[in-house]
C-alpha cells in the first residue's frame, strides 16, 4: 500500500477522534458551560448536520479543484473549527464551532476515497479504501478514550486542542506524501448530478441507511447495558468500548481485502452475521464473559462492510465518484441518528435495555434485502443479453427455413 494512505488515515484519526470524544465529555462540557445534558446534546447532533449538510455542498463547490487541494482546504477548516471548540467561551458558540468542525467530514472521506483507490490497482481499491478508513476506526481504540481522559484530566478544551494538533500534523502528511492531483476537467453540477439518477446508487444509500443503523441501534446504548445487564463498572466499561473500536479494525481491514475478490458476497456475508451477532448479544449481555466477545464480533461485522459499499459507490457514481462517496458518508450520519432513536423508542416502549439489539437485528436484515436486490439489478442486464441472443439466434433460423 502507498505511503500516501498513512496520510489519509491520520486526517481519519483525527476526524474521528473529534467526532466521538464530545459523548465522553459530555458531562464536563455541560457543567463547564452551565447547560443541561440534554442541551450539551446538540454539540453531538450539530456535528452530525455539518456532516450531513457539508458532504454534498463543500464537495460540489470543490469539484473543480484538484482532489489534493481539496483534502488540504477540509483539513484547514476541520482544524479551524477545532481550534474555536476549543476557545469557544459561550455554548452558542461552541455549537457553532461543532457545526463548521462538522461541515469537511463528509467531504473529505468522499474525496478521500477517490484518491485512495486511484493510488492502486483496480483489484487493490476496497483494500486501499479500508486503509484511509482505518484511521477512524484506530479513533475509537486510542483517541477517544485519551482524548476523554486528558479532558477529564485537564479540562475539556485540551482534549479540542489535542485534535487540532492532529488537524496539523495530517495537513502536513497530506501535503508531503499525497502526490499531486490532475485538474479535473469537463465537470458540471449536472453532469455530477447524473450519477444519482440510478437506482443503484440510491440501493446503495439505503444499505448504509439500514445496514449502518443497526450497528448504532446498539452502539448508542451499550454503556448501560454492560453497567446495568453485564454488570460492569463504568471504568470497565471505558476499556470494552476499545474491544468494539478494535472489532471496527479489524472488520475493516479484512472487509477490505475480501472486497476487493467479491465486494457484493462481501456485503451479503458481514450483514448477515451482524444480524446474527447482535440477535447473540441479547443472550450473551448477561454473561462478563461472552459480552466482550460479542461486542467485539458486532465491531467487527458492522464495519466490515465499508469498502465494499465505498468501491460500489465508486462503480455506480463513476461521473461523480467524489460526490457519491461524500454522500455515503452523510447517509452514514442518517444511518446513526435512526439506529440511535429507534433503539430508543423500544427502551422507552419497556422493552429492555438490550431491546435495540433486536432492532439493529431487523435492520440489518432490512439492509440486506436491498443488498439482495441491488445485487438482483447487476445480474438482469446479462439475463436481457442472453434473452436478446437467443430471440436473435431463433430469427436467424427462421429466415433460413424461410
Amino acid at each position: 500500500m502507498p505511503i500516501a494512505l498513512l496520510a489519509l488515515a491520520i486526517a481519519a484519526f483525527g476526524i474521528g477522534t473529534t467526532e466521538f470524544v464530545m459523548m465522553g465529555l459530555l458531562p464536563d462540557v455541560a457543567s463547564d458551560l452551565h447547560v443541561s445534558i440534554p442541551d450539551a446534546g446538540g454539540y453531538i447532533s450539530l456535528y452530525a448536520l455539518g456532516v450531513v449538510i457539508g458532504a454534498p455542498v463543500l464537495t460540489i463547490l470543490g469539484m473543480r479543484m484538484r482532489r489534493k487541494t481539496m483534502l488540504l482546504s477540509m483539513l484547514v477548516l476541520f482544524t479551524a473549527g477545532n481550534l474555536c471548540s476549543a476557545f469557544a467561551p459561550t455554548h452558542a458558540l461552541l455549537l457553532g464551532a461543532r457545526f463548521v468542525s462538522g461541515l469537511p467530514h463528509g467531504a473529505f472521506f468522499g474525496v478521500g476515497a477517490v484518491v485512495a483507490a486511484g493510488l492502486v490497482k483496480q483489484d487493490k481499491r476496497a483494500q486501499a479504501i479500508s486503509m484511509m478508513f482505518i484511521g477512524l476506526t484506530v479513533a475509537n481504540i486510542v483517541g477517544v478514550p485519551v482524548g476523554t481522559l486528558l479532558g477529564q484530566a485537564l479540562g475539556w478544551r485540551w482534549a479540542f486542542g489535542m485534535v487540532a494538533v492532529i488537524g496539523v500534523v495530517a495537513l502536513a502528511a497530506v501535503a508531503a506524501l499525497v502526490p499531486r492531483q490532475p485538474k479535473p476537467t469537463d465537470v458540471s453540477l449536472r453532469g455530477e448530478l447524473r450519477a444519482f439518477r440510478r437506482p443503484q446508487v440510491w440501493l446503495a444509500f439505503a444499505v448504509v441507511v439500514f445496514g449502518f443503523a443497526a450497528t448504532f441501534s446498539f452502539y448508542s446504548y451499550i454503556k448501560p447495558v454492560l453497567t446495568d445487564v453485564t454488570g460492569y463498572t463504568p471504568t470497565a466499561v471505558t476499556v470494552l468500548l476499545s474491544l468494539f473500536g478494535a472489532g471496527m479494525t479489524v472488520g475493516t481491514a479484512v472487509g477490505g481485502r475480501l472486497a476487493d475478490r467479491a465486494p457484493m458476497r462481501t456485503l451479503y456475508a458481514f450483514l448477515t452475521a451482524l444480524a446474527a451477532a447482535l440477535t447473540l448479544f441479547v443472550f450473551t449481555s448477561h454473561s462478563m464473559v461472552l459480552a466482550p466477545v460479542t461486542v467485539f464480533l458486532i465491531g467487527a461485522t458492522g464495519f466490515a462492510a465499508i469498502p465494499s459499499i465505498q468501491a460500489r459507490i465508486l462503480d455506480q457514481a463513476r461521473e461523480a465518484p467524489a460526490l457519491g462517496s461524500a454522500s455515503i458518508q452523510s447517509t452514514f450520519n442518517i444511518a446513526n441518528s435512526l439506529g440511535a432513536y429507534l433503539g430508543g423508542v423500544v427502551i422507552a416502549a419497556g422493552m429492555g435495555l438490550t431491546a435495540p439489539s433486536w432492532v439493529g437485528a431487523l435492520l440489518a436484515l432490512t439492509g440486506l434485502g436491498f443488498a439482495l436486490v441491488s445485487g438482483w439489478l447487476d445480474r438482469r442486464p446479462l439475463r436481457s443479453e442472453v434473452v436478446a441472443s437467443h430471440r436473435a439466434d431463433r430469427q436467424d433460423a427462421e429466415a433460413e427455413v424461410r
